[in-house]
């Protein structure tokens, strides 16, 4: 059994679900395995790398998805004049604008790297710290409060997070997709962008 068969942690941590998951996969005969002489679990080593190259492919897929709608969306919120009633973006000249949606841009492109796999946490939030700063200079730069730049990123992120929720409400919440799981990539990095955007408001503050 060795070489060809791996125990119920080594299963689980090949295909990235608890412990728990793997086993009752096993029990309910959805991942084929066998009881050593003393009982404990054993999953074919080739089957359960099968099942996680799919579940991958399944996941980038659905990620892949996401980032369509999330686009979608973006170019529509921009097209159909929606920002055109927030306060702050009236203070706004065309050149700021643009800059603004420039930046939507480079947040939705990391977005794109990350959620398919294309970019690793650690660069990921790097570059959600930069986007943040981005934002900061933005507002300061067009004469806006750190509470009117605040709302100018929380609207985007607000459509970034709606995109989601519309997509599980429409799609189910059954099936490869781990809407959870993409929720919580979101908020990782959309919690970063505004961190790094409030730390460099301070940091401007603490030298005047």
């Amino acid at each position: 059994m060795e070489p060809d068969w791996i125990n119920l942690s080594e299963a689980a941590e090949l295909l990235g679900v608890h412990p728990a998951t793997v086993r009752a996969w096993g029990d309910k005969g959805e991942l084929p395995m066998q009881r050593t002489p003393g009982g404990h679990r054993r999953f074919r080593r080739a089957e359960v790398e099968a099942r996680a190259e799919t579940a991958d492919r399944t996941q980038i897929g659905g990620m892949q998805l996401v980032v369509q709608n999330m686009v979608g969306r973006a170019r529509l919120e921009l097209s159909d004049g929606a920002l055109n009633d927030e306060a702050w973006y009236q203070r706004l000249d065309e050149s700021a604008r643009q800059q603004l949606r420039q930046i939507g841009h480079q947040l939705l492109h990391l977005f794109q790297q990350y959620l398919t796999q294309k970019a690793g946490l650690s660069a990921a939030r790097a570059e959600a710290r930069k986007i943040g700063r981005d934002y900061e200079r933005l507002g300061r730069e067009n004469g806006l409060s750190l509470m009117e730049t605040t709302r100018a990123y929380l609207y985007f992120r607000e459509f970034l997070s709606q995109t989601v929720y519309d997509m599980a409400e429409t799609i189910g919440t059954q099936g490869p997709i781990h809407w959870g799981q993409i929720h919580q990539k979101i908020i990782t990095i959309t919690n970063d962008v505004l961190l790094a955007l409030v730390a460099a408001h301070e940091e401007l503050q603490h030298e005047v």
